[in-house]
Order: structure tokens, then C-alpha cells, then sequence
């Protein structure tokens, strides 16, 4: 993990490899932004020509690299674009912000240090940067080079030829001694490494990452923060009938889990439920995906990785609330054991859902975890889910979907997950589409209209939620697992998706704020 200082020193004298600037697109031209001041001293007052004359604008995404003035201890200026100049002096939007930082921290791969002169003036804008600069230094490199990171630490192994991101980042203009300051900073670190422990969860290929390792994950990192993990395996699935979990994974050779994450605050008045969707690998099970889709699909336990890194978050950030974590895992596999089209399967809660699509699996191992979650009758459930290619056609790769059984808690957490950073859209759930789901057989079907889709799911799911809880449900299938060029502060493969909402969200929710 990249290592990040607050920074007592000035640009011209800070030692590093490079020093980081921002420029906004003015009307006439490249505008420095607040921060840049040092550096622009040390190129006369003439830095905004000199990257006017490089091309630069100022634009969203701009990166352009110079040799530093003389008067510098670093060698190289990092000009980062950070789009339209703001209305107001020094209020540069906090997105704007972490993009900019996460761009320079990805075109610094392979430095050992450098100093983030972006605007920092605020507490917010300083939290910005940091959780930019650290999202964007991220890498995934455990089976890179020839070496096993996976392995003891004393197992022998080749050096990686894998290049390594930033060392260390260091913000200036930021207040160090500031308790605000610190707090904001802290909490960004703490933050963005259970992020990328997500991410290194969503990339880790299917034959490390099943159901059993995971919940060793969760167990270890439970021990470590202080939360409660409880495992139930298949013999306790059984006995403890949650036929949607075990008719999901019954084909694959290892089997599925349920684990409980319990973190309890003693002066918390609220209690938060998230529940993920864990499918460690999903081909589709006998309604086997076709050619070109399975390829990625290791990452359709993005939501269990969410859940997981929230909870342990909370922990660690020491929040005035209960948060329980919920992760449905296994591996839908087609076999001779495989749950087939037209089976039914008796749920955890006892409705019976007959199988049109064992394609259609996460629904039914997060029906179950919504049900025992709703049991415990806490004061809002949340279940996050790589769950429907329809919600990718309806809003893209970048941008997820929200539901709810409760209009002002959908409009809640699509208003806080806009506030951190992470695009999302409220959809419906018309209840004309329920009836497509009406099954001859059975309770449910787990399939209803096609057009529509991703929000017959979420009908679906509804179905399992306890009365009278307010649920949301998030359908993170486009931007959990990014495939094209790293942007911003995403890269390429596993995103983090929705940590960031679930943290936030527990925080208003331990201010009194649930929504």
C-alpha cells in the first residue's frame, strides 16, 4: 500500500521525484490551481505559459509533464487537469479533485515519492486528494514477474518484473498538525485499503479465490479489526435450509459459504445490514453463458468484496453504529450436481422458487442472506450485487443502479453515493412487472420479463426483505469490473464499486442520519 504523509514542507523544498500541480481550463488558457504557487515562483510567474505552450489546457484527464525550474528540490512538475475553472476561488469539486490526484498517482508508477501540490486548503479538499492519490496508485501484481505473493512470506520465489506504483505520497498545503486534518487523512488511508483489499479480492483468478478462501479472508481480517465472523458451511447451509445458496452451488466441487461480519459499536443506537453477492466464479451453471462472457466473470463476487471492505472499514474507523456484513458465496458450475432449468428449490425463508435460468443464480444466494439478515430486524438493509447485464444496457459501465422499498432511502443513497464520488441513478420497481414471475410450480419463478430485467430482479429480491426494514439494492454490474484504460483513479479491472456509499452511509447512520 502506497504510504501517504501530510507534508510540513514546501514544493520548492520538498525532496521527491516529482511535484504534482493542478490547471484548471480557463477561457484564455491553462489556469494554475491553489497549491501550484511554489512552483510557479520557481518558474517566474510564467508556469501556466510554459504549459500553454506544451499543449496543455486544463482539461479534465490532461497530464503534462516538464523539467522542473531550477529553484526546485524535485526534478519534475506534474501538471494534472482539472477541467473548468469554479465559479468560486478555491472551490474545485472533491470528484474533480480525486480524479486529477489519481491520474498523477498512475503516471508516477515506479517513483519512490511525490508531492501533491493540488488545492488542499479545506479539510474536504485535502481528504480528496489523498483518497485519489492512493486509489490511483494502485496495482495488482501478486502473479506478475514469477512471484508468488500469495505464498509464506519465506517461500522462495523470482523477482517480480512487475513495476510498482508510487512509494509514497506526500500532501502539501494541508495543515499536519490539524487534528481535522489528520482525522480526514486518517481516515482516507484506512479507507482506500480496504478498497484495494476489495479489488485485490475481485482480481484474484477463481482457482485462489472460492468460497472457503474468502471466508479465510474475511476470518483473518476479522481478528485483526476487532469483527465477529461467523462461517456457515455447507453442512450448517444444509441443516439450516438455505436452499438458494446450496442450489446455486451444488455443481462446483467446492462448496458454498454464508458469513456473518458483526461489528458492533457499544453506544450504537442503529444497526446497518449489508449483504453481498459473492459468486467466486459464475459460468452460468447448466444455462451455460456463451463464448466471449465468462472471461471476466471472476469477478461476479464484487459485492460480497464491498460488503466485506465496508464492514471491516467501519471497524476501523470506529463507528457509532452496528454494521453486519452478509457475503452469499459460491461458484456456479454446471456439473451432473447442478441445480437444472425447472428444478425448484425450497428457500431459506420457505417459499419455493422454481429455476428458469441457473444463469439467474445470485438472486437466489442473496435471497437467502436477505432473509437470515432480516431476521436480526435491523434498522436498514443494503445488499449490493454484480446482478444484471440489463442494468449495464440501461445506465453504462460506469454508473449502478438503486432500488428500494422506500422512496426516500433510495433518494438517500443515491444522493450519498453522488457525494462520494461513485455515479449511480434511482430506478423503479413497477409492481406490473411482478406478475411475469408467477410460476405454475412454485412460489416464484426466478425469471420474469426479459425487457425490464434488472428491475424484475430487484422485484424479486424485495420478496426476501423482512416487513417493515427499509431495503436498498444496488446493481453494480457495469462499473464493479472496469475493462478498457484506466481513468482517473480506476483501473483497469476490479473497481472497488459501492465501498465508498456503504462507508458513507454508516457514517450517517451513526450520526442519526440514516435517511
Amino acid at each position: 500500500m502506497t504510504a501517504l504523509t501530510l507534508s510540513t514542507a514546501g514544493a520548492a523544498t520538498l525532496r521527491a521525484d516529482a511535484l504534482v500541480v493542478g490547471v484548471a481550463k480557463g477561457v484564455k488558457g491553462p489556469v494554475l490551481a491553489p497549491g501550484a504557487e511554489d512552483v510557479d515562483k520557481a518558474f517566474d510567474g510564467k508556469l501556466a505559459a510554459v504549459l500553454a505552450t506544451l499543449g496543455a489546457t486544463g482539461a479534465e484527464g490532461e497530464l503534462t509533464k516538464l523539467p522542473a525550474a531550477s529553484g526546485l528540490k524535485a526534478p519534475v512538475v506534474v501538471a494534472v487537469g482539472l477541467g473548468p475553472v469554479p465559479d468560486k476561488e478555491d472551490a474545485y469539486d472533491a470528484e474533480a479533485l480525486r480524479r486529477a490526484a489519481g491520474t498523477a498517482a498512475r503516471a508516477l508508477t515506479g517513483s519512490k515519492k511525490a508531492g501533491f501540490a493540488l488545492p488542499a486548503a479545506s479539510v474536504e479538499d485535502a481528504a480528496a486528494v489523498a483518497e485519489g492519490a492512493l486509489l490511483g496508485a494502485y496495482a495488482f501484481t501478486a502473479y506478475q514477474g514469477g512471484e508468488n505473493k500469495l505464498a509464506p512470506k519465506d517461500a522462495k520465489s523470482k523477482d517480480s518484473g512487475a513495476k510498482l506504483p508510487l512509494a509514497e505520497v506526500a500532501l502539501l498545503g494541508a495543515k499536519p498538525r490539524d487534528k481535522a486534518y489528520k482525522a480526514a487523512v486518517e481516515r482516507s488511508l484506512a479507507l482506500v485499503e480496504e478498497i484495494n483489499r476489495a479489488r485485490d479480492l475481485i482480481n484474484t483468478p477463481p482457482n485462489d479465490l472460492y468460497p472457503e478462501s474468502f471466508a479465510a479472508v474475511a476470518t483473518a481480517a476479522g481478528k485483526e479489526h476487532g469483527v465477529k465472523v461467523q462461517v456457515l458451511d455447507e453442512k450448517a447451509l444444509v441443516k439450516g435450509g438455505f436452499g438458494g445458496i446450496l442450489g446455486v452451488g451444488q455443481g462446483a466441487e467446492r462448496g458454498p459459504r454464508l458469513v456473518k461480519l458483526a461489528y458492533t459499536h457499544p453506544k450504537a443506537e442503529k444497526t446497518l445490514a449489508l449483504v453481498g453477492k459473492g459468486i467466486t466464479y459464475d459460468s452460468g451453471g447448466i444455462s451455460l453463458k456463451p463464448a466471449g462472457h465468462n472471461e471476466t466473470m471472476k469477478c461476479d463476487m464484487a459485492g460480497a468484496a464491498a460488503v466485506f471492505a465496508a464492514v471491516v472499514t467501519a471497524a476501523r474507523l470506529g463507528l457509532k453504529v452496528n454494521v453486519t456484513g452478509w457475503l452469499a458465496l459460491a461458484e456456479n458450475m454446471p456439473s451432473g450436481n447442478a441445480t437444472r432449468p425447472g428444478d425448484v428449490l425450497r428457500m431459506y425463508s420457505g417459499k419455493t422458487v422454481e429455476v428458469l435460468n441457473t444463469d439467474a443464480e445470485g438472486r437466489l444466494v442473496l435471497a437467502d442472506a436477505l432473509t437470515r439478515a432480516s431476521e436480526e430486524k435491523p434498522d436498514a438493509i443494503v445488499d449490493v450485487a454484480t446482478l444484471t447485464g440489463a442494468m449495464v444496457l440501461a445506465l453504462g459501465n460506469r454508473t449502478f443502479g438503486v432500488m428500494a422499498n422506500d422512496d426516500a432511502f433510495r433518494t438517500s443513497i443515491h444522493e450519498i453515493a453522488e457525494e462520494v464520488g461513485e455515479p449511480s441513478w434511482p430506478m423503479p420497481l413497477p409492481a406490473d412487472l411482478r406478475k411475469g414471475m408467477d410460476s405454475p410450480t412454485a412460489d416464484i419463478a426466478n425469471m420474469g420479463e426479459r425487457m425490464g430485467g434488472g428491475l424484475v430482479a430487484g422485484l424479486f429480491l424485495k420478496e426476501f426483505v423482512g416487513e417493515g426494514i427499509a431495503w436498498a439494492h444496488l446493481d453494480i454490474a457495469g462499473p464493479a469490473f472496469h475493462e478498457g484504460a484506466p481513468y482517473g483513479y480506476t483501473p483497469k479491472g476490479g473497481t472497488g464499486s459501492a465501498v465508498r456509499t456503504l462507508v458513507r452511509l454508516a457514517e450517517r447512520t451513526a450520526d442519526g442520519d440514516l435517511g
